[in-house]
C-alpha cells in the first residue's frame, strides 16, 4: 500500500467537489496540499460522441440503470471528471425562499445562499436562450401551456457556443455546457489543485486517512488512465471533504468507522421521481434538435409537481413509454413528431426512504412512493395532456390512464381518464436525477449529519459538500444550490483551517 499524505481530501468532481476545489484554491497557491480523487474516468473532447448506449455507459452508473432496492425507480447520476455537471441540462435557477424556510437550518439564510447562486451563474454563464435557440418541442409546449392557462417561465441555462446538438444528457459533444469539468476544476488546477481520476475511496478512518483505490483503466474503455499508478493507497489528511453526491457521500460515511453516532446518515433521501410523457403530432416537430430544456411550469406549492420541457433518445424514449405491442411501436415509429414533456413529484423526506449499504458494503437506495408524491406525478401528467393537447397533438401516451393512449376526442375528460389507481409503483417507467440528502444539516446529531457549514457532528475536520446536505426536497433543479452550499463549506474551512 502506498501513503500520501495531503492538507485537504475532497471526494467527488461534481457540482460540489468541483466548486470545493476551486474556492479552496487560494490554499494550494499559498503552499498547502489540495486533492481531488474521483472515482470515474476523464474523457477527452473527442470521446464524447453523443451515441445515446455508447455516452450511457461511459458516463452513468450502471449505464444509467441504477435501480432502487425494489427496482421500481431508475436513478441517473454520472461517474466521470465533473460528476453530474457532465449531464444535467445546464438549468440554474436560486432556491426558492420557502423551501430554504422550510428547511429551517440554524445558520442558514436564504438570501446568504442566494447571493451565492447568483455569482456561480454568472461565473458559468448562466442567461436565457434567445428565441431564435428554441426548438419547436419548447415553443409548442409554451403555446399549450398557455392556452391550458399555465404560467409558463423561461429556463436559464449555463451554456457558451451552444450548437444546438440536444445531447446535454449524453455530455455535450461540443464543449458548450458549462459544468464544473469545463469551469471550476480546469481553474482549480491551474492553480495547484491536483485532480486524481479512477480512485475509488472505500472508507474514512477516524485518525483522518483514507483508504483509496485506483483502478487499471481496462482495455478498450474509454476516457484517459488514472493520474496515479494502480494499486491500494492510504491518504493522510488534515480536512476531509466529501462530494460524492446524495448516494455516494452517505454510503462512503456508513462503511466508515467515523459514522457511527450518526443516526440520520442515509435517511431523508429525495430525488423529485420524473415520468417521460409524450404526445403524438401529425407532422414532424424539431424535438431533437437545439437545447432540450428551455421552459417549465412551477406548480410545486400548489400541487406537487414540476412540468419541463425535455428530449430523450429512442432507447430512453422507448423504455419510458407504457404498454408493449402494436401501439407502443407505432408511438416509436413516429419518433419526429413527439413532443415531450417531462413530469417531476415534489416528494418529501419520509420515513424509511434512505441510502443504505447491502452486504457487500455498496449502495442500496430504500424508496417507498408517498400518496402525496403518486398524487404530484398524477396531477402532472394531467396538466401535460392538457398542454399538448393545447398544442395541438393528435394523441397523448400517459401511464397514468388504462388504455395509455389518449386520443384528441377524449381531451376533455382528461381528469377521468388519468388517474392513480391506473398506475402503481414496478407498472410505469419512473426515473429520477435530482438525487438529495442522506446527510441532512440541522441542529444535532440526533435528527441530521451536519451543521449548516457541512461540519460532521463530532468531527469539525470531516465535511459534506453537496446535495446529500438537503434535509428536504429543494423543488427545482439543485445545482446552483449544490454550488452554493459547497462555497458555504469551503469558506468555514478556510476560516477553520488554522485550527484544524
Amino acid at each position: 500500500m502506498t501513503e500520501k499524505s495531503y492538507d485537504v481530501v475532497i471526494v467527488g468532481s461534481g457540482a460540489g467537489g468541483g466548486t470545493v476545489a476551486q474556492a479552496l484554491a487560494p490554499l494550494a497557491e499559498a503552499g498547502r496540499s489540495v486533492l481531488v480523487l474521483e472515482q470515474g474516468p476523464r474523457l477527452g473532447d473527442a470521446e464524447f460522441t453523443g451515441r445515446e448506449l455508447e455516452m450511457a455507459n461511459r458516463l452513468y452508473r450502471d449505464g444509467g440503470g441504477f435501480l432502487t432496492a425494489d427496482g421500481t425507480m431508475t436513478l441517473a447520476f454520472a461517474e466521470t471528471y465533473g460528476g453530474s455537471t457532465v449531464v444535467y441540462t445546464g438549468t440554474s435557477l436560486v432556491a426558492p425562499e420557502r423551501v430554504i424556510r422550510h428547511w429551517n437550518v440554524p445558520g442558514l439564510a436564504h438570501g446568504d445562499l442566494a447571493e451565492r447562486s447568483r455569482r456561480y451563474a454568472g461565473a458559468n454563464n448562466v442567461h436565457l436562450l434567445p428565441p431564435e435557440e428554441i426548438n419547436e418541442n419548447n415553443r409548442l409546449f409554451v403555446e399549450g401551456g398557455r392556452r391550458a392557462g399555465y404560467a409558463v417561465e423561461q429556463f436559464p441555462v449555463n451554456v457558451k457556443g451552444c450548437r444546438g446538438s440536444s445531447l446535454c444528457n449524453l455530455g455535450c459533444p461540443n464543449g458548450a455546457k458549462q459544468g464544473t469539468n469545463r469551469v471550476q476544476l480546469p481553474d482549480a488546477e491551474r492553480r495547484g489543485v491536483e485532480v486524481v481520476t479512477r480512485a475509488q475511496v472505500r472508507r474514512i478512518l477516524p485518525d483522518r486517512s483514507l483508504e483509496v483505490t485506483v483502478r487499471e483503466k481496462a482495455a478498450g474503455s474509454a476516457g484517459a488512465v488514472s493520474e496515479w499508478a494502480p494499486g491500494d493507497y492510504r491518504i493522510d489528511a488534515r480536512v476531509v471533504v466529501t462530494c460524492g453526491g446524495a448516494i455516494g457521500s452517505p454510503a462512503l460515511l456508513l462503511r466508515s468507522p467515523v459514522a457511527s453516532g450518526l443516526p440520520a446518515l442515509g435517511r431523508g433521501f429525495t430525488c423529485h421521481p420524473a415520468l417521460i410523457l409524450v404526445a403524438e403530432h401529425g407532422r414532424p416537430i424539431t424535438n431533437d434538435v437545439g437545447h432540450p430544456k428551455s421552459y417549465f411550469v412551477d406548480r410545486a406549492e400548489s400541487l406537487g409537481f414540476v412540468l419541463e420541457t425535455c428530449m430523450y433518445f429512442p432507447f430512453v424514449t422507448a423504455k419510458a413509454l407504457t404498454g408493449f405491442g402494436p401501439d407502443h411501436s407505432a408511438a416509436m415509429r413516429a419518433f419526429q413528431c413527439l413532443q415531450m414533456i417531462l413530469v417531476l413529484a415534489c416528494d418529501r423526506a419520509e420515513d424509511g426512504n434512505r441510502v443504505a449499504l447491502d452486504a457487500a458494503g455498496s449502495a442500496v437506495v430504500h424508496y417507498r412512493f408517498a400518496p402525496r408524491t403518486i398524487a404530484g406525478l398524477v396531477a402532472g401528467a394531467r396538466a401535460s395532456a392538457r398542454i399538448f393537447f393545447g398544442a395541438g397533438a393528435a394523441r397523448v401516451f400517459t401511464p397514468f390512464a388504462d388504455p395509455p393512449v389518449i386520443g384528441r376526442d377524449d381531451a376533455g375528460s382528461v381528469d377521468a381518464r388519468i388517474t392513480a389507481g391506473h398506475g402503481k409503483p414496478g407498472t410505469i417507467s419512473v426515473s429520477a436525477a435530482h438525487l438529495m440528502g442522506g446527510c441532512g444539516m440541522g441542529s444535532t446529531s440526533a435528527d441530521s449529519v451536519t451543521d449548516s457549514r457541512g461540519r460532521v457532528h463530532g468531527l469539525p475536520w470531516l465535511r459534506v459538500a453537496d446535495a446529500s446536505l438537503f434535509p428536504d426536497s429543494l423543488e427545482i433543479n439543485p445545482y446552483l444550490t449544490i454550488m452554493a452550499l459547497a462555497d458555504r463549506v469551503a469558506e468555514g474551512i478556510r476560516t477553520d483551517f488554522g485550527s484544524l
